[in-house]
């Protein structure tokens, strides 16, 4: 089973996706890493963003999102933008997404001790224990 992990930050939904082989948690490598969101006060660049999620989504057979929540108020708060993202991810068809709060990321990354594979990034590490956290929650 594989499920798509997004960081949302700023303007970028960063990606990463995690499988799972029995009990078994890999990082399936990708082309796109992240996809960004130019000008959001511009419709025509909502619509495009929400294009390219919903091909990239398309193409790579993913069925399952696990999005990495941002606070929605206070000192760490996430600005419009990067609800704005997630909202289009949300209106995905045929897609299930769900937000984990960075403290159920954290517990379950202790509990399980993911690697962190050398195929991934840096700035993409986040997202993958997103999606490897919703992957052994089910």
């Amino acid at each position: 089973m594989n499920i798509c992990g997004i960081e949302i930050k700023g303007s970028e939904a960063i990606i990463a996706v995690a499988a799972l082989d029995g009990s078994t948690l890999s990082h399936v490598p990708l082309a796109t890493k992240k996809i960004a969101l130019d000008d959001d006060d511009e419709a025509a660049n909502v619509r495009r963003f929400a294009a390219q999620v919903a091909s990239f989504v398309r193409e790579n057979s993913i069925d399952r999102i696990a999005i990495k929540k941002r606070s929605k108020k206070g000192e760490f708060a996430g600005g419009p933008t990067t609800f704005k993202i997630e909202g289009v991810f949300q209106l995905l068809d045929g897609c299930e997404v769900t937000l984990l709060s960075p403290q159920t990321i954290n517990a379950q990354a202790k509990k399980h001790n993911f690697e962190l594979p050398g195929t991934l990034n840096k700035y993409q590490h986040e997202a993958y224990k997103a999606a490897c956290s919703a992957l052994v929650k089910k």
